[in-house]
């Protein structure tokens, strides 16, 4: 890497969505050297990896200076939301991530259900409240079950779903008094509870176009059989069965389509990969949330069935040719993606345990390292709550899930925990 006439790129971030950011750009002819901030043990086997925290906004820009990349690519929302793309692009450095005005789609649940209502885009109804007491008055004021949302960055996981006037009550004391999430819980938003399944979409976006990816089915509560807390994601699978050609159509008609509109009326000039949360619901799909960036574990499941050059994709959208370029995927192809989490995830967990079995999965399975980092003796050991990414392909969606499932079964590392679900749809339209 680093051939005359190639292209350095930085990537911001450490976790599973790196890692296949950085697999996925490494086969491109077109890139060089490839750095990485901080990275983890599994980058690092392809790539230079510095030891800046993807929240340290002027390390990252002093890195940034230094290095001079062709491109830089944001993989987690908080540098988004802290406005690092801003920062760069005051240096003259090109950057694949939204600035920090448009960050505010994820970094903030009222500025998103304000965006939604005022274009017309269907969501669920919502309140928003700053004062707890207040907020208590209205306990149940959609019926339960009751969704509480902390308006702020929370890791996904500052959403809340209470069942009765107790759960409601303890929620509100979590959010805005024990403020369990910190500052994401000064304002609270509350929305009536959509029935349905719920979906991800990602969309390559810029000035001119939002081009959705290829579907994807995340999982996000710990358990099998979607039971406990939210989580960050503990598995996802490509391309999602629940999407048909009609629920496409609609997306793109009721959604995409004013969402551009939108983000052109409002002066917000997006560029980089809009996620869109949705639930299937009988009436149609509707949008839970907006992200600024690629999901995650949902981008281990799709960009591996990429066929367009991933940095050409980048390059249009900072130049605003998307709408000019074909993107193509490989339709035989199907993946899954198996998260294996440290023991306690979502809750407090251990951090340091040695990981065994990585060069002993199958064929047709790939690990994509998250929170991993290496010993003191040079051993790959746990650092995070959710630590690998088990991928699975295939030419059917079984064969896929078998093949992620071997490749999790050679794996090992004090307390791991991991659903055994993935790639089953649960279709709870009601």
């Amino acid at each position: 890497m680093g051939d005359a006439g190639k292209n350095k790129i930085l990537i911001v971030g450490g976790g599973g969505r790196e890692h296949a950011i950085a697999w996925k750009l490494a086969q491109s002819p077109k890139v060089g050297e490839i750095v990485c901030a901080p990275g983890n043990a599994g980058i690092a086997g392809f790539c230079r990896c510095e030891p800046v925290s993807a929240e340290d906004i002027p390390g990252l820009a002093a890195l940034a200076e230094r290095e001079r990349p062709g491109l830089t690519v944001i993989g987690p929302e908080t540098p988004l939301a802290l406005g690092l793309t801003d920062e760069l692009e005051a240096l003259g450095l090109r950057v694949f991530g939204p600035d920090k005005n448009c960050a505010q789609l994820e970094a903030s649940k009222s500025f998103t259900k304000a965006f939604l209502a005022r274009h017309g885009i269907p969501t669920a109804a919502y309140r928003e409240y700053t004062d707890a007491d207040a907020l208590r008055k209205d306990i149940g004021v959609f019926g339960f079950p009751m969704v509480l949302k902390a308006d702020g960055l929370a890791a996904g996981k500052g959403v809340i779903i209470a069942e009765g006037r107790a759960a409601a009550e303890a929620a509100v004391r979590e959010l805005m008094e024990t403020r369990a999430f910190g500052a994401a819980g000064d304002k609270v938003v509350v929305e009536e509870l959509l029935r349905g399944t719920e979906a991800s979409m990602l969309c390559f976006a810029d000035g001119s176009a939002i081009v959705p990816m290829e579907s994807a089915q995340d999982y996000k509560r710990v358990f099998d059989g979607d039971e406990g807390p939210n989580t960050g994601g503990m598995g996802a699978y490509s391309p999602s069965l629940l999407f048909d050609g009609e629920t496409e159509r609609r997306v793109a008609e009721e959604i995409l389509l004013p969402t551009l509109e939108g983000f052109k009326a409002d002066g917000l000039d997006f560029r980089g990969v809009l996620f869109v949360g949705l639930m299937l619901t009988a009436d149609g799909p509707k949008v839970i949330e907006f992200n600024n960036r690629f999901g995650d574990p949902e981008t281990q499941s799709v960009l591996p069935r990429l066929k367009t050059d991933l940095y050409d994709i980048m390059e249009a959208v900072c130049g605003d040719r998307l709408s000019q370029l074909p993107i193509e995927w490989d339709e035989t192809l199907k993946t899954a993606t198996v998260v294996m989490a440290a023991g306690g995830y979502p809750g407090a967990y251990q951090k340091g345990d040695a990981i065994h079995g990585l060069a002993g999965v199958p064929d047709g399975v790939f690990v994509f390292h998250a929170g991993t980092a290496f010993s003191e003796g040079g051993e790959i050991v746990t650092n995070g709550g959710r630590v690998l990414g088990v991928l699975g392909t295939g030419k059917t969606h079984e064969a896929a899930r078998e093949n992620a499932y071997a490749g999790v079964s050679k794996i090992s590392f004090g307390g791991a925990g991991y659903r055994k679900d993935i790639g089953v749809v649960y279709n709870t339209r009601q």
